[in-house]
């Protein structure tokens, strides 16, 4: 009897979550077409965990950009999005549905590799995609790093960006992914910030190993990042005299980080001898460079962790090496603060670097991302493309010196 009652009530629970309606907002397009299937109701009702396939079509003189669904971010709507122009979504939420088109020029000129894979040290594959400029040779490298708080996005958000930057056929440009802090990957033991610093200098040891068949030059390399890519971006130039084997933290007073990926046959005071050569600038934009906002990331880590993660407290005297740095924020960034910047910038003059400043007028937090939203592709439109263009110029600058 007690047997029947409990499969009963298990018929009952299941019953009840088959039966649970969610609903689906398909978005309005320009620029292409895209189906649903099965159809989506009048109403917009679904059955929790119905499967959709999307196909996306564009229309003539346009391309894919991406399908997405939306779900509950931490701060606004998190756009889940696939590249391939068939997709599957399963609907666990309530959620809005579409596809984005972008103009065909964008990428014409443009070999666009995705999802080259250099490490997985957890659930999560890392990966990085790759725009060349078609007939690439030689060509210096840029390598985004995105942000999202270290807890959210991947590579696909900086696209726009890398996009920009490539098209003006001077360089190629790599955007990566790395582990999200703590459990977000939905790993068992957390992620901390120093494997995250891990992970950016894996997906640089595995460019600078693959940059030739990408038609680039692996020993010009220059990094930039925005908000917790800006800092990854400005670690990974700062702390290269730090890459070691000594572990972070399990001997008082060192703090070293070993990259997640390692050439086969190279050892790591090896790869840190042509990272100190080959790494020649970043662009942080809108960073998270001071200890006190890292430290709300690693309260239970103590103030040597937190400062062994901070950019500002390891900046190598320009005798030593250079780390030429050009820092973006916009006017109105209410997440970034003006001090907070100028501060770093402070820290990189007294030890002799190179540090530029450009604060931008009128613009908010994020302004390089991009989404399939139409409000995003203006942010861009409006502050990216121009900035991108004095990113490049700092960059040209830079190698300019060289000769």
């Amino acid at each position: 009897m007690k047997i029947i009652i409990l499969n009963f009530l298990l018929f009952i629970t299941l019953s009840s979550f088959a039966q649970e309606r969610v609903k689906v907002i398909l978005d309005a397009t320009q620029y292409g077409t895209y189906d649903v299937t099965p159809n989506i109701s009048h109403d917009g009702m679904v059955n929790k965990g119905t499967v959709l396939t999307i196909k996306a079509k564009a229309n003539e003189g346009y391309v894919f950009d991406s399908s997405y669904n939306t779900g509950k971010g931490p701060w606004s709507p998190y756009y889940y999005e696939s590249m391939k122009p068939e997709s599957t979504i399963i609907v666990n939420e309530s959620m809005h549905i579409g596809s984005s088109f972008i103009r065909k020029e964008l990428v014409e000129n443009l070999n666009v590799t995705q999802d080259v894979i250099y490490a997985k040290p957890g659930v999560k594959a890392l990966k990085y995609d790759v725009y060349a400029p078609k007939e690439a040779k030689n060509l210096p490298c840029i390598i985004i790093i995105h942000g999202g708080g270290w807890r959210g996005n991947t590579e696909d958000i900086m696209r726009g960006l890398a996009r920009e930057l490539a098209n003006r056929g001077r360089y190629v440009v790599f955007s990566i992914d790395y582990r999200w802090i703590e459990n977000y990957d939905g790993d068992d033991k957390p992620t901390k910030m120093y494997q995250i610093i891990e992970d950016v200098y894996g997906a640089i040891a595995h460019i600078r190993e693959h940059a030739k068949q990408y038609g680039a030059d692996a020993n010009k390399l220059f990094l930039t990042g925005d908000s917790a890519g800006g800092h990854l971006a400005a670690a990974a130039i700062d702390f290269v005299e730090r890459l070691g084997n000594g572990g972070f933290g399990n001997t008082k007073g060192v703090y070293e980080f070993y990259p997640t990926y390692m050439p086969k046959g190279e050892s790591v005071s090896q790869l840190k001898k042509e990272l100190s050569k080959s790494i020649l600038g970043a662009v942080p934009s809108y960073a998270v460079l001071n200890s006190a906002r890292l430290g709300h990331y690693m309260e239970k880590e103590g103030e040597e962790a937190i400062n062994a993660v901070t950019p500002a407290c390891y900046i190598p005297d320009v005798s030593k090496r250079a780390v030429p740095q050009l820092l973006f924020r916009g006017t109105e960034d209410p997440i970034i603060s003006d001090n907070a910047v100028m501060t770093y910038q402070k820290a990189l003059v007294n030890a002799g670097q190179r540090a530029e400043y450009i604060q931008v007028g009128g613009a908010s937090h994020a302004f390089f991302d991009w989404k399939p939203d139409e409000m995003t592709k203006a942010t861009f439109k409006k502050y990216g493309e121009f900035h991108a263009s004095q990113m490049l110029h700092f960059f040209d600058s830079i190698l300019s010196g060289l000769k």
